[in-house]
């Protein structure tokens, strides 16, 4: 029997990812900011809500295919931007996207990756995929991303609105987070301790930022390119320039980041195909709502107006099939693929996307719903939303 016969939930992953990821770069992806109020509210605010059980119901012939702005997915999941990814595993982003294509569902590159934007695109074939923008300071360097995404294949544009600035990650400067890790005592005395890890970097010339090295005007080595990331992110991000970047992209485009009534509608009437109700995974405001508590009075005001989608905190099918039922048209998942990643590279990402989508398939049909599209609020227990 093989370790990931024995894989039955995403829990199973994350603990397997924590004994073979360094600890910086695990700490990185999982936890929050300040107190962490905010990344635990993620999680735990599904748990709250609860599911109506039906019975003497046909279930035959159920189906989780849907689409998110326009794309025909396998499930209503997509693979959220998540910085840093080839450092979980060496070719991270590579092997999530190859993961993604194989399984149906859409995978979103950061820009703030390991592997660039050319090699997702020479790696799967130049299978349509998503990325992620930020907008820095340096207009000069956006554009030109832009067109990177453009000739490699980009289809959707998912641009990230809060982040102006930085969050207070406590245990990222506990740990000297860098890109690849200084050889200092305390790190070189944790890498002893992963192999795996370390086998598959040596084995991996993308150990720095893709997207950046190499490509922003004065870049050259590692120290300028954390210098260059820390002053690039540009804390007069406005509206203005959502209608700049919608222009400049001409495509498909998500605004990720949206937790207020108000925010939603600035973000519908802005001509984007999409909104990701997302508070970044709890790494950014600590104290705000968990991203599915502010889900539904989001829905309310904008939901005929623009495709609502939520991320964080989803670990399982049913948390796809809760915010679903609030209104979410698609969700994204960013721990959970990571965990995957991280504990078996890509066969990992593939396991943790069977694990949610029979968890999904299984607790559709015990709601007596048989279609994806189907669910509504109807299947929650009044009270508990």
């Amino acid at each position: 029997m093989s370790d990931l016969s024995k894989i039955t939930n995403i829990d199973d992953l994350r603990v397997i990812a924590k004994r073979r990821v360094p600890k910086m770069f695990y700490d990185y992806a999982d936890s929050g900011a300040w107190t962490e109020g905010t990344y635990r509210a993620n999680e735990s605010d599904f748990q709250k809500i609860k599911l109506r059980q039906r019975v003497a119901v046909n279930m035959e012939g159920r189906s989780l295919r849907t689409t998110m702005v326009g794309q025909e997915t396998a499930m209503p999941v997509a693979i959220a931007p998540t910085g840093l990814t080839g450092m979980q595993h060496a070719d991270g982003e590579i092997l999530g996207a190859r993961a993604a294509k194989a399984f149906g569902i859409p995978f979103t590159l950061s820009t703030m990756s390991i592997c660039s934007l050319e090699d997702i695109a020479e790696n799967t074939g130049r299978h349509p995929f998503w990325f992620q923008l930020y907008v820095m300071k340096d207009r000069d360097f956006i554009e030109r991303l832009i067109e990177r995404a453009k000739a490699a294949n980009v289809t959707a544009l998912q641009l990230t609105l809060d982040l102006q600035i930085l969050g207070q990650r406590h245990k990222d400067i506990k740990n000297g987070l860098t890109a690849p890790p200084k050889p200092t005592i305390k790190n070189l005395i944790n890498l002893a301790t992963k192999p795996r890890w370390c086998m598959g970097m040596l084995g991996t010339k993308r150990r720095t930022f893709g997207n950046i090295a190499g490509h922003a005007k004065g870049v050259k080595d590692l120290s300028s390119l954390s210098s260059w990331t820390a002053e690039q992110f540009d804390p007069a991000l406005s509206w203005a320039d959502v209608e700049w970047i919608k222009k400049l992209w001409g495509g498909k485009l998500i605004l990720k980041g949206i937790m207020d009534v108000e925010d939603a509608r600035l973000a519908a009437s802005s001509g984007a195909d999409a909104l990701i109700v997302s508070n970044h995974g709890g790494r950014q405001l600590d104290g705000a709502p968990s991203s599915i508590a502010a889900l539904p009075a989001i829905v309310d005001a904008v939901g005929t107006e623009i495709e609502v989608w939520m991320d964080g905190g989803i670990r399982s099918g049913q948390d796809v099939l809760k915010a679903r039922a609030l209104g979410a048209r698609g969700t994204l998942i960013g721990r959970s693929f990571l965990y995957g990643l991280g504990a078996f590279g890509q066969e990992g990402v593939t396991r943790a996307l069977q694990i949610i989508q029979k968890e999904l398939d299984i607790t559709m049909a015990f709601c007596g719903r048989t279609n994806i599209d189907e669910v509504d609020s109807s299947i929650l227990l009044p009270g508990t939303f």
